[in-house]
């Protein structure tokens, strides 16, 4: 059976788009004159056929991707000592054998130091992400810029748990995650004026262009802690744009914007919320809350607001 597949190209006789890629044959054909445009193409596929998920998965010959998440990107050999490649269990001298050559595999891996560092960072990197709840594709994003700042030397001197929670908060503010430096720093068994000092460090040396946090990221996860409704999120996201609009959220916390917009948008729709929930749900203090409510209400003209 020829297998055929539209592929986007034009035909340099007809210039019909028509083109036809014949798996079978190796043969890119034009569809509307027959011109063979090329032969003895490499079919980059597997060599087998599969018509469902299970089948492709039990005939799958390839181990997993390259994740930099791992100190050795997922690429070493993990040797076996209790059974063979048939589930059958191994002989008592066979299984010696494999326990001296376990041991010495796992030593040549951990010879150099860079291996060891790369070891003791990602596990701290994995162990930071299961905590905040981080998505892998950002976890693989501080991975790549730790191993810049490995590969700048810049941590020599410096504690692996502060350069790791660095780039990890440098990995969901070009996420566009919101997760706050002060989230980060409590998960880490770091401090959190370490931690920033390191973050200036990554983005002044690798030269990281980082975005500007958008106060409308948080108001969905304060208003969830702080149990107010959806219609009062939709509010404070509309002035948190005014608002963006007038250039009134450079410099500012965009927790605390978001925290004074919210309780602007409950008082608004009269539902009771204090400012203490939110600045809990914000994590910042009543202050702030209080001064961005403030700022807020006499930018944008908001005048029935009694408190």
């Amino acid at each position: 059976m020829v297998q055929e597949l539209m592929v986007h190209a034009i035909c340099p006789e007809c210039e019909s788009p028509e083109v036809i890629r014949d798996r079978d044959n190796g043969e890119l054909v034009c569809g509307e004159c027959g011109l063979v445009i090329q032969e003895e193409m490499l079919d980059r596929g597997p060599d087998w056929q599969a018509f469902t998920p299970e089948e492709r998965a039990n005939k799958g010959r390839a181990g997993a991707p390259t994740s930099y998440s791992r100190f050795d990107k997922g690429l070493s050999t993990d040797i076996q000592v209790n059974r063979d490649a048939f589930g059958r269990p191994l002989p008592p001298k066979t299984k010696r054998q494999m326990w001296r050559l376990r041991r010495w595999q796992i030593r040549t891996r951990m010879h150099a130091s860079k291996d060891r560092n790369l070891l003791q960072a990602m596990t701290e990197l994995e162990r930071l992400s299961e905590k905040l709840h981080i998505p892998s594709f950002i976890q693989e994003t501080a991975a790549v810029i730790y191993r810049k700042a490995l590969n700048a030397d810049l941590i020599r001197g410096r504690c692996i748990a502060n350069i790791v929670a660095a780039a990890l908060y440098i990995a969901c503010r070009l996420a566009k995650t919101p997760k706050t430096l002060n989230e980060i720093a409590k998960a880490s068994p770091r401090d959190r004026k370490e931690i920033s000092r390191c973050y200036r460090l990554l983005v002044r040396r690798l030269k990281v262009k980082m975005l500007i946090d958008e106060p409308e990221k948080y108001v969905s996860k304060i208003a969830e802690n702080a149990g107010v409704s959806g219609e009062a999120q939709g509010l404070a996201i509309q002035i948190l744009q005014e608002a963006k609009r007038r250039h009134m959220a450079l410099g500012k916390d965009p927790s605390g914007l978001a925290a004074g917009a919210l309780y602007i948008a409950c008082k608004l729709r009269e539902e009771r919320v204090s400012q203490g929930s939110l600045a809990r749900a914000a994590k910042v203090t009543e202050v702030t809350v209080r001064k961005r409510k403030k700022e807020l209400k006499k930018k944008l003209n908001i005048e029935s607001i009694k408190r």
